[in-house]
């Protein structure tokens, strides 16, 4: 309950801040280039050294993958239908791809299924954050350039400058030679203020004027979101015969809202971050209905 009560505040807070300009105008920026920098390499260095790597595991791994792979196809005909530039197509994979796992789905995993299966949900949350870095960055990087074609030298410079990966990659690989026990209370902090200062940073720049005519994309980046990702992991558990708790937690990861990350990495390439937030809110209070409703189906089916 506190996380909820948590998300209402941060961001209402930035609201009224921006709306009584009681804070810079670009105060997010500030904010975001912490995140980036400092707060999203320690949730890495908090995690990985202490997941379980298994061939169970695997499942949750591609799957994450796969929902990004599908959202890319599934926005591309979209965009098409529609006549968007490739701006607005980035701008929907990026909303639409990546679950927010950890700040929503770990608290509704334990309301829902017990925190004994948070170990799995790590797995979903990780594999969610490499793919952001990785397929999410490509993306924004084209959609952020005017031509919307880079080239993959361009592409690969921001993608191994990115600090999110950097810090990704030296937590798995540091962690092999180096104990890091000793600076957990550190990373702990610093992972701490992601989620808050990432929910403040939305409700900054959350714009709702004109929002009418976003519906139409809205509805369509949370149909794939909230509806057809997790019924596709579904699809994909019951085709293998992925059954129990791992099928159970994967589809349920893959049910989460918008990840509030999606915001930051908008509005550090340039992309529609007013059409980014407005997804991120709205998705967080649809969410919670309709994870109710995949709660249901995965405990009838695994």
């Amino acid at each position: 309950m506190v996380n909820f009560v948590l998300i209402a505040v941060c961001i209402i807070a930035g609201m009224i801040f921006k709306a009584t300009k009681s804070i810079h105008p670009d105060a997010h920026k500030g904010i975001n280039t912490w995140i980036l920098y400092l707060a999203l390499p320690a949730v890495s260095f908090k995690y990985l050294p202490k997941v379980q790597w298994t061939t169970e595991m695997l499942f949750p791994i591609a799957a994450t993958f796969l929902i990004s792979v599908f959202c890319f196809f599934y926005v591309m005909f979209y965009s098409k239908s529609r006549g968007y530039s490739r701006r607005s197509r980035s701008t929907l994979e990026l909303a639409s791809g990546y679950s927010n796992t950890s700040f929503i789905g770990f608290p509704l995993i334990s309301a829902f299924y017990g925190e004994g299966l948070l170990s799995i949900a790590i797995i979903c949350d990780q594999t969610m954050f490499f793919a952001l870095s990785t397929l999410g960055i490509i993306a924004a990087v084209k959609g952020g350039s005017k031509s919307g074609k880079v080239s993959a030298v361009f592409i690969l410079k921001r993608l191994i400058t990115f600090p999110p990966l950097i810090g990704c990659i030296s937590a798995l690989v540091l962690s092999q030679f180096i104990d890091l026990t000793f600076a957990e209370p550190l990373f702990d902090k610093l992972a701490a203020t992601v989620s808050p200062l990432a929910l403040f940073s939305v409700g900054l720049q959350l714009k709702f004027n004109g929002w009418k005519k976003l519906i139409p994309q809205m509805s369509a980046s949370m149909l794939y979101k909230l509806i057809l990702a997790p019924a596709i992991v579904l699809g994909m558990a019951l085709l293998f015969g992925i059954k129990g708790d791992v099928a159970k937690i994967t589809v349920f990861e893959a049910a989460m809202p918008t990840l509030v990350t999606s915001s930051i990495i908008a509005e550090q390439f340039r992309l529609n971050t007013k059409l980014t937030n407005l997804i991120i809110g709205v998705s967080i209070i649809v969410g919670f209905f309709t994870s109710a409703m995949w709660y249901e189906i995965t405990q009838i089916l695994f």
